[in-house]
């Protein structure tokens, strides 16, 4: 799932990405916004879902996924889009426009 807060003195968007974890134990962010390294969503509310918090430019678009375990691709169901990718499965997108929201 995500969440977009668009700042009104700022040209860019807090976005939080969730994951909800079932029995994972790790789950890791893994985007082009860093040139697709992975980046740990340590923090892990009670409800069990895992989520990070990621500052983009406004009116851009990013590929994501997330890697569970170390080991398992998933995209998110609650992403504004997808976009095939070169292994035939999918990634997820973020838009940061403003006005789409």
């Amino acid at each position: 799932m995500l969440k977009k807060k668009f700042f009104k003195t700022k040209d860019e968007c807090e976005v939080t990405f969730e994951f909800d974890s079932g029995e994972a134990e790790k789950v890791a962010l893994v985007s082009e916004v860093n040139d697709w390294q992975p980046v740990d969503m340590t923090k892990r509310r009670k409800d069990g879902i895992f989520y990070a918090k990621v500052r983009l430019p406004n009116d851009s678009q990013y590929q994501y996924r997330y890697l569970v375990n170390d080991q398992t691709w998933v995209s998110d169901q609650n992403a504004d889009g997808f976009i095939p990718n070169e292994f035939g499965e999918q990634n997820s997108i973020v838009n940061t426009f403003p006005s789409d929201n």
